[in-house]
């Protein structure tokens, strides 16, 4: 009998740089995160999820891998690993990490043996080389461009000095794609999995599992206008129409672990998947990408313990996602449609409709989350006015930007929402404390490379990964034993430190401690949704077994009905729910 725990599961996401720094070199590690875990036992989450910490040169934040089955000196050893996940699983929490298949970093020993070896060689056959064109080669082979810009091929010289062949990168020109048609490429990966399968990781997280295949004879491909199929949260993300979601050009999500560039106003812009026929682009959401997380998954059912795959697939519609887990392949996709959708009351009931319908239909659970390495956090982007707040898309000039007491009261308002949904939670370290968006980095301290690209037009993600508060009075907050932090952690971070909130009623760490407790309690995660009548528009309610919410998303208070209050985000008067405040009661 199996417990299918990934279907209800409070998932804690760790980026691992930013989250405790356990020697006091200012960078975090797999010892700090070994250190914190009793925290999180305390939090009440059921697993965590490890940003990548293996070898890389961290041209993009460890999503270049020059060794999958090695720890990078900066996180550790192979023994802190060990001791971090036995330590983990002595308080019952789950362990998951990152995989990045669709490239490598070119510092990977088969890429460099790929360089220094002729055009038609088994090393070069791992990865996408081919001839130029023009006259002499001198063209790239085919018209498609990078996520970050410009494009997507370099060209390399031969041992002979000689300009030579080019090779794909559907990233940076650091990260070369792998040939996944070179069954050389499927063993290796077979290979990964089973290292830290047998290491006891209960799981993974696959990057860009859109990417790995491409269409057969890589054909020219030019992505649809402006505007085009990927939408926000509503409209065709979802696959029906709300006037009141976030666009595509407006949106600037992130994509994979970086974004693209920037349209002339220097918003960021998604990469298309489909175009306006829905059709794929000859690089993202080929179907043979599901051949390969069918292996992948008769893989992972060898081993006890049930072990998951989750994607993180950046496709739409959410129908098209839900083909990432069907019973053969995946346990889990991201719901970025959910992420994307603004506090809106028909936005929010449209999209929770759609990923139910979605993913019951191939009997999955919906995923939920909220905030993530990649986006802006949603204690800011939540009140952000400006029309393009997601990923990147924050800047020097944006408008609107809130103070921090209204974003923080939405969020939590947003928050008791999605805990009270079925299906699994993903949450985003910091976000317990209630942390914004640090958007007031100094410049010289900013190292995310949209930032570089974007001539300080956009902000990039440095503001959602500053190292995480633990005690107000210590140095760098608790974050390791010195002053040092790889970024600056500003001076509110005294007060949201987690020492400081600890046992304190009313605070956004008891406040997420108390509904995680609840949502297990009341088997919310494993119940199912009856939306309830007889409120106003603005107002998001339903029935989840013996429990209704009420999520007020306008302007104006809302008299809740009868029923003992569970828990609110924000205190009641008079059993009046204030705007931007969610409420559970006994039904």
């Amino acid at each position: 009998m199996t417990s299918e725990w990934w279907r209800t599961a409070a998932i804690y996401q760790i980026y691992p740089r930013s989250f405790a720094d356990a020697n006091g070199d200012g960078m975090g590690d797999l010892a700090g995160i070994t250190s914190r875990l009793g925290d999180l036992h305390d939090l009440g989450i059921d697993a965590i999820w490890l940003s990548p910490f293996y070898t890389s040169p961290q041209r993009d934040g460890g999503y270049d891998v020059a060794d999958y089955c090695d720890v990078d000196p900066r996180f550790g050893t192979l023994a802190d690993f060990d001791a971090m996940v036995a330590e983990a699983h002595a308080r019952d929490i789950r362990v998951i990490v990152d995989l990045v298949p669709n490239h490598s970093s070119d510092q990977h020993v088969w890429f460099q043996a790929a360089l220094a070896a002729a055009p038609g060689s088994a090393e070069r056959a791992r990865y996408l080389f081919r001839d130029g064109g023009g006259t002499d080669g001198e063209l790239p082979p085919n018209n498609w461009e990078s996520v970050f810009g410009g494009p997507a091929w370099t060209r390399v010289t031969e041992a002979d000095g000689t300009p030579g062949q080019w090779y794909l990168h559907l990233f940076d020109s650091t990260q070369p794609d792998f040939d996944w048609t070179n069954d050389e490429v499927r063993d290796e990966f077979r290979r990964i999995l089973r290292f830290w399968l047998d290491r006891g990781v209960d799981g993974f997280r696959v990057d860009v599992a859109h990417g790995m295949i491409k269409a057969d004879g890589l054909p020219d491909y030019t992505p649809p206008a402006e505007g085009g199929s990927m939408g926000g949260a509503g409209g065709v993300a979802v696959g029906v129409a709300v006037d009141v979601a976030v666009g595509v050009a407006a949106a600037g999500m992130a994509v994979g672990h970086e974004t693209v560039g920037a349209d002339a106003t220097g918003v960021a812009l998604e990469p298309q998947i489909s175009d306006e026929n829905g059709d794929s682009a000859p690089y993202w959401a080929q179907d043979g990408v599901h051949e390969i997380y069918r292996d992948w998954r008769a893989l992972l059912d060898e081993y006890p313990g049930e072990r998951i795959l989750a994607a993180e697939a950046w496709v739409d519609p959410l129908p098209r996602v839900a083909k990432w887990v069907r019973p053969d392949e995946m346990h889990q996709a991201f719901n970025f449609a959910y992420l994307e959708t603004p506090w809106q009351a028909e936005a929010l009931r449209t999209v929770i409709d759609a990923s139910l319908e979605a993913f019951s239909a191939v009997g999955a659970p919906s995923t939920w989350v909220l905030s993530n390495h990649d986006v802006v956090r949603h204690a800011t982007r939540l009140s952000v006015t400006e029309p393009n707040p997601q990923g990147h898309g924050l800047g020097p000039r944006s408008a609107g930007l809130p103070q921090y007491a209204p974003g923080l009261r939405r969020a939590r308002g947003a928050t008791a929402l999605m805990l009270a949904l079925p299906g699994s939670a993903y949450l985003y370290q910091g976000e317990e404390l209630g942390l914004p968006e640090v958007i007031d980095l100094p410049d010289d301290a900013r190292q995310d490379p949209t930032w570089f690209r974007t001539a300080g037009e956009r902000y990039g993600r440095d503001g959602c990964r500053v190292p995480l508060p633990w005690e107000g009075s210590a140095p760098s907050y608790g974050f390791g034993p010195s002053d040092a932090s790889w970024l600056p952690q500003p001076a509110q971070w005294a007060q949201l430190a987690r020492d400081q909130q600890r046992g304190v009623a009313g605070s956004t760490l008891s406040f997420y401690r108390d509904a995680l407790a609840l949502r297990r309690e009341r088997g919310l995660a494993s119940g199912s949704l009856e939306w309830v009548a007889g409120f106003p528009a603005e107002v998001v309610a339903f029935r989840n077994g013996d429990v209704v919410v009420v999520a007020n998303t306008g302007s104006s208070p809302v008299e809740l009905p009868a029923g003992d209050v569970l828990l609110t985000s924000e205190p009641l008067a008079d059993r009046t729910l204030a705007p931007d405040t969610t409420a559970w009661l006994r039904a």
